[in-house]
């Protein structure tokens, strides 16, 4: 079974259009569209797994470029998600590697200092 990625959808496109899409090219286990959150519209991409990985390749070969409602398809092997949080981000919220600030463990300013007296 192969996972492929397809970019660069209509935001009007449905599942059902993602499926009928790749059809032609081999039987499809499942056709996922990633919608926003809060409104439930397309992102314009979502995701297909064939359960053949060479119906996969001739449905690679057959769409990706080709023009579909005026948008060309990007179409490839999808990639494995990756670990973490998702967007891209690295270094969390709360400053990522900078160094200074909060708690100190009551060393004072910096802990190479010699203390006050």
């Amino acid at each position: 079974m192969k996972k492929l990625y397809v970019g660069n959808l209509s935001f009007d496109a449905t599942e059902s259009d993602l499926r009928q899409l790749f059809e032609p090219h081999g039987a499809i286990e499942s056709a996922k569209l990633a919608t926003d959150r809060d409104t439930g519209r397309s992102r314009g991409f979502g995701f297909i797994e064939m359960t053949s990985d060479s119906e996969a390749e001739s449905a690679i070969t057959a769409l990706n470029g080709r023009e579909v409602g005026g948008r060309a398809l990007v179409v490839n092997e999808a990639r494995p998600k990756t670990s973490g949080f998702g967007g891209g981000r690295s270094g969390g919220g709360y400053g990522g590697g900078r160094s200074g600030g909060g708690y100190d463990g009551g060393r004072g300013n910096s802990g190479n200092r010699r203390p006050r007296y």
